[in-house]
């Protein structure tokens, strides 16, 4: 039951970062990626609200946090999940740690882009 959840919630993230994208490009244009910029912001918002309600009120099920976070958000924005992983290394006084996984990830993830698109026009 949970992947199902978690599939229902990744598709409805997945339509509203869709939307999201559709509209800025027509309202903002093209030339700076306000969309993906909006929606790491936004996601990472929502994120920190929901991961909030959770730790200081509690209450919600499995199923729900599955929903909203894995699903939606993780549909939505893994940006969302890298910044609260991020936040919960600093908060558990892991700075060093925090600024490592932060660092780490942008550049690798970029280098990592970069390294596939050499590949395929190695390849190609």
């Amino acid at each position: 039951m949970a992947y199902v959840v978690v599939f229902l919630g990744g598709g409805l993230g997945a339509v509203l970062r869709h939307l999201i994208n559709t509209l800025s490009s027509r309202m903002l244009g093209t030339a700076f990626p306000y969309h993906t910029f909006f929606i790491n912001v936004t996601g990472s918002l929502v994120m920190g609200l929901i991961a909030g309600y959770f730790a200081f009120k509690g209450g919600s099920s499995q199923h729900v946090r599955l929903f909203l976070m894995t699903g939606i958000l993780g549909g939505y924005t893994t940006f969302s999940a890298f910044s609260l992983d991020a936040a919960l290394l600093y908060e558990r006084g892991a700075v060093g740690l925090a600024a490592l996984y932060v660092l780490g990830s942008v550049v690798l993830a970029i280098a990592g882009l970069f390294a596939g698109l050499a590949l395929v026009r190695a390849v190609t």
